[in-house]
């Protein structure tokens, strides 16, 4: 398939979700974005919106977990906290940040189940945007920046947008986990 043929049908697939995820949430900031999204499966996206979609509308929870996992394609199981031990061996993890990759917060005693959310979007070396669901009970977050604020530049602690335009505590990262079974340049696979 040629690159135009891959555009266009890229174009086609987000005309299908942009309306559901106007549905769901507030609008993404593409402004802010560097580096695009297109690291994102479109078909992956329309069916984790659709999936949050249905649950509300039989009045069940929307949990990070169910919606992270559809949105990536990182098939774990268990709470977010048990993700990244989880991962190991399975899917590659890493502490660098790439679109579709699976964010991993530690647990901590205000979040004792952990969290994970998806990388959509990297605006710089320090700051990228995630989609995730439940951060705000029940709800659906998309485009919520996120900063690393380590004082070793490597994503194991962060502040993420919990309003627009304020960014929240501080929150330690395990790191990274990476759809498919390759390892990213300069990734590795072992804890």
């Amino acid at each position: 398939m040629t690159i135009r043929a891959t555009t266009a049908l890229r174009r086609l697939a987000l005309l299908c979700v942009l309306p559901l995820m106007a549905a769901c949430a507030a609008a993404p900031k593409p402004e802010m974005v560097t580096v695009s999204s297109s690291g994102l499966d479109p078909a992956r996206a329309k069916m984790a919106f659709v999936e949050v979609q249905q649950k509300k509308a039989k009045g069940q929870r929307v949990w990070c977990v169910p919606f992270a996992r559809t949105m990536s394609g990182v098939e774990l199981r268990g709470n977010a906290g048990t993700w990244w031990d989880a991962a190991r061996g399975r899917y590659a993890r890493g502490h660098e940040p790439q679109v579709g990759a699976v964010m991993a917060f530690a647990s901590t005693r205000k979040m004792p189940m952990g969290h994970v959310a998806v990388v959509s979007g990297i605006v710089s070396p320090r700051e990228v945007l995630i989609d995730h669901a439940n951060w705000e009970r029940n709800k659906l977050s998309l485009g919520m920046t996120v900063v690393d604020v380590s004082e070793a530049n490597d994503w194991s602690q962060v502040r993420v947008e919990s309003t627009p335009g304020t960014l929240g505590r501080v929150y330690p990262l395990n790191g990274f986990i990476y759809p498919g079974t390759g390892t990213p340049a300069g990734q590795e696979t072992a804890g």
